[in-house]
Parts: structure tokens; sequence; C-alpha cells
């Protein structure tokens, strides 16, 4: 077990024994679900995998699509796992070894995050080409052009793990200095967008739950690769917000207004927000040396098993979210309404009246129904949430 596992699941079991069991059930989960979403010869991963059902009313799971971006997530955590795990998720590679295919593949990618997470990748296994990767980065990174805020803050956070290996402090400062000026004045909540341009003016204001546990992920680990108390403020502002509004069922919510740092819509409820992306981003903080928010994660952990949208009075979920039989959890609980109207409403309400809530649309849509599918990089932030750890 190496330190970093026993100091986020000891903690864990220390504090809830019955989660630590939830925990290392979802990590096992993980370990035999990916190498089924692994595609041999094309040595990448799907992009999701659906639940069907065939006309005889036996479910399947459907593999579509292929996926760069999660194909890197899932190295970043698997990094953790002892050689002989990681190569039974990677078709026999090791994730140093994965890492080399990902940095061979950057010429042909043009998506400005998939290259900072495969630069992530290369910075984090100390791969001989990292500064090919950072050049693409950067080639993708036009200067003064708007970013969307999850793709900006893993240029950071690939910039901050790549610091020792490689000359980055210039544009470490910018990338830096971009998620910090992105914030709307008076508010700890980041936008969904760097800067106006990419996102319609009606919904500018609507920020998801991405766009806050990324940038404050890579602000924290920005600190903890060299003091930032700036930055590290800006990331624990940021968290005590969101953790302050998490729900009573220990939801994290999904529409966040930027402005105000309310909640314009609460669902989905998406699984890896719940074991991976939350814990993720708060247990980086924490070892960054910022606040430690352990009792929310437990309560979003709770949640995988404890689904008040989908149990009955007793407290017993109608459908389990976390399904062995298959190698997944399913992804999200949501509302079900035609063409996200929900979301839609609200959002483009609270741009002109911030408090409005709604309360009718509650009631004639309720979030009972169940996104039977599964992505690769669920596992991925999961690996990296309970087996990772920063070292300050």
């Amino acid at each position: 077990m190496t330190a970093a596992r026993a100091a986020r699941l000891g903690a864990l079991a220390h504090e809830d024994p019955a989660l630590h069991a939830l925990a290392e059930r979802l990590l096992a989960l993980a370990e035999a679900g990916l190498p089924q979403m692994y595609v041999p010869g094309a040595e990448t991963f799907v992009f999701t995998r659906v639940g069907t059902v065939t006309t005889a009313g036996v479910r399947r799971m459907e593999a579509r699509g292929t996926s760069t971006r999660y194909a890197a997530i899932t190295a970043l955590g698997a990094r953790f796992l002892p050689e002989d795990r990681q190569r039974a998720l990677f078709g026999g590679h090791a994730v140093e070894e994965y890492a080399g295919l990902l940095v061979e593949r950057l010429p042909e990618v043009t998506n400005l995050g998939d290259a900072a997470l495969i630069a992530w990748v290369a910075a984090e296994t100390g791969h001989p080409k990292l500064a090919d990767a950072l050049a693409r980065v950067a080639v993708l990174d036009v200067p003064g052009r708007p970013r969307y805020t999850v793709e900006a803050a893993w240029v950071l956070s690939a910039l901050a793990a790549a610091r020792t290996a490689a000359d980055v402090e210039d544009r470490i400062s910018v990338a830096r200095d971009r998620l910090l000026a992105a914030r709307a004045p008076g508010s700890p909540l980041f936008p969904h967008a760097t800067a106006p341009g990419l996102v319609p003016g009606y919904r500018s204001h609507v920020a998801c739950f991405a766009d806050q546990t990324y940038p404050l992920q890579a602000l924290a680990r920005l600190h903890a690769s060299g003091p930032d108390p700036e930055a590290l403020a800006a990331a624990d502002a940021c968290a005590a917000r969101i953790c302050a509004l998490q729900g009573d069922g220990g939801q994290w919510w999904w529409h966040y207004d930027a402005r105000t740092g309310g909640v314009v819509e609460g669902y989905p409820v998406y699984s890896v927000h719940q074991h991976a992306m939350a814990p993720t981003a708060l247990f980086d903080l924490a070892e960054a040396g910022g606040t430690d928010f352990g009792a929310a994660i437990r309560r979003g952990l709770r949640w995988m098993t404890d689904v008040p949208e989908i149990s009955g009075p007793d407290g017993t979920p109608r459908e389990p979210m976390i399904v062995e039989k298959y190698g997944v959890t399913w992804r999200k609980v949501y509302r079900g309404d035609p063409a996200k109207a929900v979301r839609a409403a609200r959002g483009l309400t609270t741009k002109v009246a911030p408090n409005a809530r709604l309360a009718p649309l509650d009631r004639a849509f309720r979030p009972d129904v169940i996104d039977r599918e599964c992505r690769p990089y669920e596992f991925g932030w999961l690996l990296h949430a309970w087996l990772g750890g920063l070292e300050r």
C-alpha cells in the first residue's frame, strides 16, 4: 500500500468504516471495469459504455466511440496502481509506456484540454518527451483567446506538474492569472469560460461543477508545487462555497451562478462527482495546506448507496448505482425533462432574476431517472482521488 493510499483511505477507515468499505468496493470495481473499456489495437478507451435492453428484455452493455481525453485521465489515476495491475488496464502496457503512446499522438491532437491532460501525464510519469508535449500545449493555447475553464485548469495542472523538469515559470504565471481573473468580482466561483466569446450571453453566468473542481484542484496543486498563497486562498474559497451549497443527501450540484455563488439548477447528480471529482479536488486542497473538507467528501460518497432521489420510504434505492455485474457505476440521476427544459428555463430566468427558483418545475419534473451509462474517466478520477496524494 502506498503512503497516499494509506493516508486517504486510512483516514476514511478511522472516520467511517462503512464508507471505507464502499471506497474499497469502488476501487475494485474500477479495476474490473476499465479493461472492458479498453480498445485493443487502437490502444485507447471507449467514450462510454451504455446499458441497453434487447428485444428479448435482456440488459447488455454497448461500447460507443473512443476518447483520447478519457484515456489520459485514466492514466493519471492508474499510475498509482502497482505495475502489474496497470498492465491489466492498458492492454499489457504500464502507465509510463502508455504515456508514450499518448505523447506520440499529440501532433494529431487539436483540443487544448486533451493536449494538456497528455502533458500532465507526461510530467507525472517523467516522460523524456515532456518538452514536446508542453510545446504542443503552447501551440494550441493561443495567447489572448478565451478558453473553457476546465481546459484552462488542466493547462495549469500540467504546468505545475512539469515545473521541476522544465522551464515553465512564465507560462505558469499566465495560466494562473487567467484562471484567477476569470471570476466575477466578489464571487468565489469560476465561470464556464475564462472570457467572453465562447458562451452565449443568455447563459454566460451559468457554470457547472467541473468548472469549480478543476480550477480549485489546479490552484491547490500550483501552491503545493511552489508557495502561492493567493492561489491557495482562491481554491479554498471556491471549495468552501460548493461545500456550503452541498445537498442534504450529499449531492454535489451541477449548475451554479458564477456571479452570485448560488445554485442555478441542481440536477443531474453525477456519480463521478460524488465518488471521484469532488474527493480528488478537495483532497488535493487539504494536502496543499488548505481547509480539510473531509466531512463533505464523506457525505458525497455516501450518496452512492443512499440515493434519496430514487429511494423508497425505507431509504432503499429501487435500483443500485453501483453494478458489479456490468463493471459500472450508473452515470447520473436526472429529471428526464424533454430537451433539458428545467436547466434551460432556470438558466434564462436567473440571468435577470438570480434568486428565482421556479419551484413548480421541481414538482413537474422529479429527479428520479437513472442514466445507465459509464465512462472511463469516472474510474480514472476515482483511482486518482483515493490512491493519489500530494507531496508538499
